[in-house]
């Protein structure tokens, strides 16, 4: 018969092996699992394909009719990148209305909107030709598509010195139309990457997806200069040369303002802009700012609501310091229904010389009404900040604002600088 020291002793043998068996048994498990996530590309976790009011089989998409005449919506799982950074879709059949629509988005897009209507989209449409870009109202752009056509979109990826896919903040994003290039539009490039998105809105529609399509595209297209035309919303009495801003105005009274306003707000990715004076003019009535979307075009940032700017300088910058849990989608107004046109009630801006926070620079802003998120704008010269002013964003957002006044104005704009 065994002693009790002796089976105490066992007790803590079985003990023992049995811990070394988990351990090696855990050791093996990451050993067969860690590769997958090491192969797995840098920042990028494995998605789900998301899909709404469309019918998936196989590789064929086909639109599912529904009683709120709701959009269907097709996400891809896995975004674009540098190694597959081209799909296409053949349109099999148009449908009522050929209401298909092929672009890219972000992962976590609202799924009842055609690519290219919402914020950090862009979509090619097949009834109308038309591109879509951040907006539910589109611009001509190529041809129209029907039964067999093959509608493509792809990203032209730059790389390094050493040969290896860099992040971007915005993107060359390219459309193609059996085969061959219709076009390249600038995007912004959201953190987790765009995802191939394929919409359609009638009965009948039905298309074949190939995620795996290829493109070949010469290198050199990678260096080609941009117009920059494509970056600014609107140019009021301004002539753009690449990113030189130049007034073209009369300059002959405070009506004659020229304005520059980006195509797209300052957002956690993109917060800040730089903008330095290659020739004051004759007076140097140069401002930077952010307005809201549908600023009056003839007035300095600065003078309306709605608006926050700083005057003169020779290299001033602007940006917004969001708070940590910002969620652009709250001040968001980028959809099918935006309204153009200009809010009511804009009276010109009177500074207040007896407030202590204007006392900085040439310093113009507007008390906005506690509306949307408070965040603080501040602004630089020649690198270092000499001001900050809390504000609420307008709906819409702060978009990026030049204004000019005197002949021979000139600037140099950098919509996406290094610093800040």
């Amino acid at each position: 018969m065994l002693g009790r020291d002796h089976i105490e002793s066992l007790q803590d043998l079985i003990a023992m092996e049995i811990l070394e068996e988990r351990n090696h048994a855990m050791n093996g498990w990451h050993r067969r699992r860690m590769p997958r996530f090491r192969d797995a590309p840098h920042g990028f976790l494995p998605r789900q394909v998301r899909h709404e009011r469309i019918l998936v089989e196989d590789d064929h998409l086909s639109f599912s009719t529904n009683d709120m005449n709701k959009v269907g919506l097709y996400v891809a799982a896995k975004p674009l990148s540098a190694e597959n950074f081209y799909f296409e879709i053949e349109v099999i059949d148009t449908g009522l209305i050929s209401a298909i629509g092929i672009g890219l988005v972000p992962y976590k897009y609202p799924m009842d909107s055609q690519p290219g209507w919402r914020a950090f989209s862009v979509g090619y449409h097949a009834d109308d030709g038309q591109l879509f870009k951040a907006s539910g109202f589109g611009r001509p752009f190529g041809p129209k598509c029907d039964v067999g056509d093959k509608m493509g979109c792809g990203i032209k990826f730059r790389k390094n010195d050493e040969e290896r896919p860099q992040h971007e903040q915005a993107v060359q994003v390219f459309f193609t139309r059996n085969g061959q290039e219709i076009g390249t539009v600038t995007v912004p490039n959201p953190p987790g990457g765009l995802y191939p998105a394929v919409g359609m809105h009638s009965d009948g529609e039905e298309i074949r997806l190939n995620l795996e399509a290829e493109w070949v595209y010469e290198e050199l297209m990678h260096m080609a200069v941009d117009s920059g035309e494509d970056e600014w919303l609107r140019l009021h009495d301004v002539k753009l040369n690449g990113v030189t801003l130049e007034y073209s105005g009369r300059g002959k009274s405070i009506h004659d303002v020229g304005l520059a306003q980006a195509r797209y707000p300052l957002d956690t990715m993109n917060h800040y802009f730089e903008i330095e004076i290659i020739d004051p003019g004759e007076s140097c009535y140069i401002a930077i700012g952010v307005a809201r979307r549908n600023y009056p075009k003839d007035r300095h940032p600065g003078w309306n609501k709605g608006s926050i700017a700083y005057h003169a300088g020779d290299l001033m910058g602007c940006g917004i310091m969001f708070p940590p849990d910002y969620d652009s989608e709250v001040d968001s107004d980028l959809s099918p229904d935006e309204n153009e046109g200009t809010e009511p009630g804009d009276a010109p801006y009177h500074s207040d010389t007896d407030s202590e926070e204007e006392d900085w620079g040439q310093y113009h802003g507007n008390k906005e009404p506690e509306t949307g998120t408070k965040v603080q704008i501040f602004f630089t010269r020649n690198g270092k900040i000499i001001g900050y002013k809390h504000v609420n964003i307008p709906k819409g957002g702060f978009y990026p604002t030049v204004g000019m006044l005197s002949s021979c104005e000139k600037v140099r704009v950098d919509l996406r600088p290094l610093t800040g």
